[in-house]
């Protein structure tokens, strides 16, 4: 379903003094639709610029990704928009609005792809449904705890059935509580049949989860297990 192939990310960085900085390193392997997939490695591995390239918010210095045979760097604007409403993306400060309630924040992200009303009042209680927030819907995000404002960025990204979920760093300001829960619901998504892709340096989340990991350091892949622990 999706490739990297050898994918090189050079940044040029004159004000740290170094000319060229090496973000990722000949990256190749392949995600299966229906896997999740554990990418880890410490702040700076490059999984954040792996996802960026993902979401075609960066290009590689060379190499490329394939999502289902196409060339994700080739794309006109309509094929990336169509792209882009495939791809969930998950962050960890959550980017929901703060001036609009739960339903409104979901409602919105509808909105501006041309939902019709009525296709906003039949899904946005089904997505709320699926993260456990009907009874948080009027609330704001300052009236949510960390696990529920995380679970309301879930749910924006799955309002469009998008078919991979792109979560970096979900748990990175959850206490172990909020953790689990988002946990939890990460693998409720991909039971469902959606693609989980997961960028974390979380130990214990990774352990738990005992699937495919890919493992970063520096740039390259040192590692690429299925059933998978954090290793580093």
């Amino acid at each position: 379903m999706i490739n990297f192939n050898n994918i090189t990310k050079i940044y040029s960085s004159k004000a740290s003094g170094v000319t060229n900085v090496v973000a990722l390193d000949g990256i190749n392997f392949g995600v299966q639709k229906g896997e999740f997939v554990s990418v880890v490695g410490r702040s700076g591995a490059g999984k954040t610029t792996l996802f960026r390239m993902m979401l075609v918010q960066d290009k590689p210095t060379s190499g490329t990704i394939f999502f289902k045979d196409q060339n994700i760097f080739r794309l006109n604007q309509g094929k990336l928009n169509n792209l882009r409403r495939n791809m969930g993306p998950v962050f960890q400060d959550y980017k929901l609005l703060p001036n609009m309630n739960v339903y409104d924040n979901i409602a919105y992200v509808m909105k501006v792809v041309g939902a019709s009303d009525a296709e906003i009042k039949r899904d946005v209680p089904r997505i709320l449904e699926i993260v456990e927030l009907e009874d948080r819907q009027k609330n704001l995000p300052v009236e949510l705890s960390g696990g529920e404002c995380q679970r309301a960025a879930i749910a924006r990204a799955l309002v469009h059935r998008p078919e991979v979920v792109l979560a970096d760093e979900p748990t990175g300001n959850l206490d172990p509580y909020h953790t689990l829960d988002v946990l939890r619901l990460l693998l409720k998504i991909n039971e469902m049949g959606t693609t989980v892709l997961l960028a974390t340096h979380n130990r214990e989340v990774v352990n738990k989860l005992k699937k495919r990991v890919v493992t970063l350091e520096k740039g390259k892949i040192i590692r690429d297990e299925a059933n998978g622990r954090f290793a580093l």
